[in-house]
């Protein structure tokens, strides 16, 4: 198990029943390396004995009573809350090492100091507070038949070429890594293979040494001048920072020309001397017993066994996995190390559902920058639900892969990465994420267990290419998964896994599960991951409020240009995802129809109408939301609506069938699915539901403005009636006798109780109100009702 002990600034590790000691920030270059002292007791028996024995023992009381109290509270909480294990960082060291290269691994060491910076300012936990970076040395990984690089330029050169790390440049490089501008760095060196010439010095340089078995370090001076007085007092200075090596054997490495030898003196010590030292006890004859490491004039090498010996390496490690173990960390992400320069870029936005024709157009733009050969680097946007896993496999693939042309391919999850999107996301490392953004959960595709199996190859491929592990791509894509946390009982390495694949491990031998590793929480991810969730689990790398700071990660300086792609094209698309504008269309469309019904004739508002329709389907279809079916269904609603309203009035058969086939139209231009099959697809169907009938509102929002404002319109007076004014109605009249109200007249004939009366020389048809009325009687109009008039009886 890994233990640790804090004195002042020196932080150290050291596993149990193992020697060895792990040091972190030994600038002191006069501490005791291999003696541990307790702090001191002196104060403490002082104050016992000024207490008494007495107060000793109510104090000692005290705290053992407090401690049994705080206890298993403070159990409970560790076990509430598990402590998250880092994760670390590994970069393969070319060799020879050019001035570009120096400049590179620099800048990617400056890089993570600031984002350890930024993310964890004031973390109480001392490893969030520094980047633990790996430096492997001599890696097997690394192409064998790589050209020779010229050391001045970086660039392939002849087969005379020198072949050696210039001394200038390493020294350069072990400054920088020991000094204390990267202080947040835990540099480790990982020797993997012999390791030679100016090389070495970045090996003392680093905090820890972990070696392989078949590294070696030695022959420091190969290639330089041996000797030379200057590089003997640069390897001492380097080397005194961490004393890592006693100062005899780096004058060994530094100066072959210097025996080095391990010798027990009469006095009974055991020491290392070299050269004149050497010389001189043998003369003196006070050498009780003499092993010679490297003889005068043969370059000194320190084989794995013997770094051990020294106490120089901390461990021999032969794979990824085990220097994660030994180092106690999670995992460790690949930083490839290019020497092309300054980085040339690239902007890919991968934005609306994902389609076969859309996968295409991606896939060959980025083939394009390729073929050109003037961009070394890659920025993916992400704000996508997915929609063809098939597709987003293989783009995945090539991303996560795209070649030695290609040094880095940054992402950004600008909004959201959902189902088979989030596979687009993960592919690209290293990975931001917007604070508010969403990884993961149902997409546009309802993806099934089945089908992720069949891309589990592609999936393991972006996994190993990526560093991130292959169960939670699986997870994340089939949450039916049930993803475990499990942690090395032993190492406290943390890994992710389903318990059935575990057993069958343990079935085969590989190890014992039960014994190894400890099973914790499942991991919840049918929801999608926050940005902070999805960076515990090691699957994205950085939380950025913006695209410029996901560019300025993979060393660009601004956001890169987006790819060749017709800006129409990319203007509908963005268009078309803007569900405020899509509302607005459908709403203005069906208030120009409506405005058209009302008042037939008029022309424009029914043309704005269809320009609103044509361009709502356009938008959609360059969106990857709306085909042909769609299109039919919207078409022939709106058909028979026309046909309702203009041929066959009377809300009947057309009314009703184009009314579902205008909403049904519009829902599915919405969406990229038919029938819902997961909470993703059936959100969306609702918000195509409402936007609809939102839509068909325009209908009675149309008509109502006719109503209410086309009469007062000024250019629609001519085309609008007025209300009749009074007068105007009384001349339409048939006949009109208000003016004989209350006249009075003769009977013509009897009335019983109809008959005619004279007034003055008009004759007109009268009722009495009641009584008959005999001819040459005077009457009186009573009362007039159009051209009814009633009269009554007058008495002479």
């Amino acid at each position: 198990m890994w233990k640790q002990r804090r004195t002042g600034d020196n932080e150290q590790f050291w596993t149990t029943g193992d020697s060895a000691h792990y040091r972190q920030d030994a600038y002191n270059a006069g501490m005791n390396k291999h003696r541990h002292r307790p702090v001191s007791h002196r104060s403490a028996d002082a104050a016992f004995r000024r207490v008494g024995i007495a107060g000793s023992a109510c104090i000692i009381a005290s705290l053992w009573w407090l401690s049994l109290a705080s206890y298993a509270p403070a159990q409970e909480a560790n076990d509430a809350a598990p402590k998250q294990t880092p994760r670390g960082y590994l970069i393969d060291v070319p060799q020879p090492i050019t001035t570009r290269d120096v400049d590179q691994i620099l800048s990617q060491l400056t890089r993570l100091s600031l984002a350890v910076r930024q993310t964890a300012p004031n973390s109480d936990d001392a490893a969030a507070r520094r980047a633990s970076v790996v430096l492997r040395f001599g890696s097997s990984g690394m192409p064998s038949n790589q050209p020779t690089r010229d050391v001045e330029s970086g660039t392939p050169g002849d087969e005379g070429t020198q072949n050696t790390t210039a001394l200038e440049d390493a020294l350069k490089l072990a400054r920088a890594i020991s000094g204390r501008d990267l202080h947040r760095i835990r540099s480790i060196a990982w020797v993997d293979r012999a390791v030679r010439g100016s090389d070495v010095l970045l090996v003392l340089a680093c905090e820890s040494i972990l070696v392989s078995s078949d590294g070696s370090i030695g022959d420091a001076t190969e290639g330089e001048p041996a000797g030379d007085e200057t590089t003997q007092l640069i390897y001492q200075s380097i080397a005194k920072r961490r004393s890592l090596l006693a100062s005899e054997i780096v004058k060994g490495l530094a100066n072959s020309e210097l025996a080095v030898a391990r010798v027990r003196l009469a006095e009974g010590d055991t020491r290392f001397a070299v050269g004149e030292e050497l010389r001189q006890l043998r003369r003196e004859g006070a050498i009780v017993e003499e092993t010679i490491w490297s003889e005068a004039g043969q370059p000194l090498i320190l084989t794995a066994d013997q770094l051990r010996e020294l106490r120089a390496a901390t461990a021999i490690v032969d794979s990824v996995d085990e220097v994660a173990d030994r180092l106690g960390l999670a995992g460790l992400r690949n930083e490839d190390v290019d020497a092309s320069g300054e980085a040339v870029g690239a902007l890919l936005r991968i934005n609306g559902p994902v389609r076969r024709d859309r996968v295409r157009r991606w896939q060959s733009n980025l083939a394009a920058t390729i073929e050109r050969g003037e961009t070394n680097t890659w920025l993916v946007e992400i704000d996508s639900p997915g929609g063809y896993l098939t597709g987003s496999a293989s783009m995945a693939a090539f991303i996560a892969d795209p070649g030695t042309s290609i040094r880095s391919v940054g992402g950004y999850i600008s909004r959201e990465a959902r189902g088979d999107a989030a596979l687009l996301a993960l592919a690209c490392r290293p990975l931001a994420m917007h604070p508010d953004a969403t990884l993961g959960g149902s997409g546009a595709e309802a993806i099934n267990p089945e089908d992720v199996r069949g891309q589990r190859e592609l999936i393991a491929l972006i996994a190993n290419a990526t560093g991130r592990s292959e169960t939670l791509l699986r997870g994340i894509l089939d949450p039916s998964l049930p993803v475990h946390r499990y942690i090395n009982r032993r190492t406290g390495r943390v890994r992710y896994a389903i318990p059935s694949e575990l057993a069958e491990e343990a079935l085969q031998g590989e190890e014992d599960v039960a014994t190894e590793w400890k099973r914790e929480q499942r991991i919840e991810l049918a929801d999608g991951l926050t940005a902070q969730a999805a960076i515990e689990l090691g699957l994205v790398d950085e939380s950025a409020d913006s695209l410029q700071k996901a560019a300025q990660t993979i060393g660009l300086a601004d956001v890169p240009n987006q790819l060749s792609d017709r800006g129409l094209v990319r203007w509908v698309e963005r268009l078309g995802r803007n569900d405020g504008l899509a509302f607005g269309l459908l709403l203005l469309g069906f208030m120009m129809l409506s405005t058209e019904a009302s008042a037939p004739g008029l022309g424009l508002p029914g043309f704005i109408a269809m320009l609103c329709f044509a361009f709502f389907f356009w938008t959609k279809f360059l969106a990857g939301t709306a085909e042909w079916l769609e299109l039919l269904a919207f078409g022939l609603g709106l058909v028979c609506l026309a046909i309702e309203i203009f041929v066959l009035p009377g809300f009947g058969v057309f009314g009703i069938g184009g009314l579902f086939l205008t909403v049904l139209g519009v829902v599915l231009m919405s969406q990229t699915f038919v029938i819902p099959r997961n909470s993703y697809q059936v959100n969306e169907l609702t918000q195509g539901v409402w936007m609809a009938i939102g839509g068909m509102g325009g209908l009675v929002i149309g008509f109502l403005i006719v109503r209410a404002f086309l009469p007062q319109a000024a250019t629609a007076t001519g085309l609008a009636m007025e209300s009749p004014p009074t007068d105007m109605d009384r001349l339409e009249r048939l006949a009109d006798f208000d003016h004989l109200q209350g006249k009075s007249g003769v009977a013509s004939t009897r009335l019983r109780p109809s008959g005619k009366a004279r007034f003055g020389d008009q004759v007109v048809a009268v009722v009495s109100d009641g009584s008959a009325i005999d001819p040459g009687q005077s009457v009186r109009v009573v009362a007039v009702h159009g051209n009814r008039i009633v009269v009554e009886a007058v008495e002479d």
